[in-house]
């Protein structure tokens, strides 16, 4: 029988007190209110999970509006939630006249300069004095960066279905399987295991794939002696893993083994970066030094790292030159990789929580790739 997840045992998140903690941001960031447009942002204030919402964040109250088809889900989330806001249920046609109203005489309006449309910003232009509108940025992103107990245990949980689903069946890589099909088993073990829905595409790429750091996962079968990238989530009550595994049939070429070697001793260097304090960019440049050190700095393609919470990728950056600090509960990934066009390439990730001293893993699965 598989053992699901028991949502009841977790911590509950600290919703209530979060709209006092943006509140204490807005002067600093130049406004009076704030429109909070981005899905992920309203969830993390208000507990509501619905997919059309906005939430107007004033000095004293909060407006969240949200069409019908959410009338009962709203009243349940945001009363599991213990925030205080009001709710309004009204057709997207009449919700901005609504938040105008509400806005009232607030000086400053604050609008999410990296999640609203043009066209929601020249709507409300048209019903709030547009020379009132601010241009904010990262308000609530800054907050979400760091993590509370319960968030970070459904990270936790999340990250535990996905790696034991991937050792239920990574044996089967061996059975002649193809990258597409290891993939769609993959998402089932994890949906059987208590995951609402995968974090984020599934890759599985094989051989000449494996260059491919985002590759989908295509038709073709794995085969013996390739190195295979495995790069998957779970996700509870909203909350994301992300982990890397690259794996092979049997064992690799001696010049694949050495990539491999290298891309674990990059990881191992990053992780041990990684520490209250520490900038995004400090995290990088161990795991970018070991690689060129070893050869492979110019297979380097990506950044080394993001954040991972209700978004798979958040802040903070852990990325080349990034100045974000990271900070004691954050929640952030270390994944090096190295690319060769056409041969293969490898890339190995873990989720860690950031703590004073260090870090803690929250993907546990093997570094061991011999299949």
């Amino acid at each position: 029988m598989v053992r699901r997840i028991d949502h009841s045992s977790l911590p509950a998140p600290d919703v209530a007190g979060r709209l006092d903690r943006l509140r204490a941001r807005l002067d600093g960031a130049g406004c009076d209110a704030l429109v909070v447009t981005k899905l992920e942002s309203v969830r993390y204030l208000t507990g509501f999970s619905g997919s059309a919402a906005l939430v107007l964040v004033l000095p004293r109250s909060a407006l969240l509006l949200t069409d019908g088809r959410y009338r009962d889900q709203v009243a349940s989330e945001i009363e599991g939630s213990g925030v205080e806001v009001e709710v309004e249920i009204a057709a997207s046609r009449d919700q901005l006249e609504l938040l105008a109203r509400a806005a009232g005489a607030a000086a400053r309006v604050g609008l999410e300069a990296a999640s609203v449309s043009w066209a929601l910003q020249r709507r409300l232009a048209a019903r709030i004095d547009s020379t009132r509108l601010v241009a904010t940025d990262g308000i609530v992103e800054a907050l979400r960066a760091v993590k509370d107990a319960g968030e970070i245990a459904r990270i936790e949980a999340a990250c535990d279905i996905a790696d034991v689903a991937l050792a239920q069946i990574k044996s089967h890589l061996a059975d002649a399987v193809s990258e597409v099909d290891f993939a769609a088993e993959l998402e089932a073990e994890m949906r059987a295991r208590g995951s609402s829905e995968t974090s984020f595409a599934t890759i599985v790429a094989s051989g000449p794939n494996a260059a491919l750091p985002h590759a989908h996962p295509s038709e073709r079968v794995v085969g013996p002696g390739e190195l295979v990238v495995v790069d998957f989530g779970a996700t509870v009550d909203g909350y994301r893993s992300d982990m890397t595994r690259t794996l092979c049939v049997g064992e690799p070429p001696s010049d694949l083994a050495e990539l491999l070697d290298a891309v674990l001793v990059a990881q191992r260097a990053g992780v041990r970066a990684v520490r209250a304090g520490a900038t995004g960019g400090d995290v990088d440049a161990a795991c970018r030094a070991s690689l060129t050190d070893a050869g492979y700095g110019a297979a380097f393609l990506h950044s080394t790292g993001h954040g991972v919470g209700l978004e798979i990728h958040e802040a903070p950056a852990l990325a080349k030159g990034s100045a974000d600090i990271l900070e004691p509960g954050a929640v952030v990934t270390v994944e090096p990789g190295v690319y060769l066009a056409g041969r293969g390439g490898a890339r190995i990730e873990d989720t860690l929580v950031v703590g004073a001293a260090g870090s803690r893993p929250l993907t546990k699965s093997t570094k061991d790739y011999a299949i």
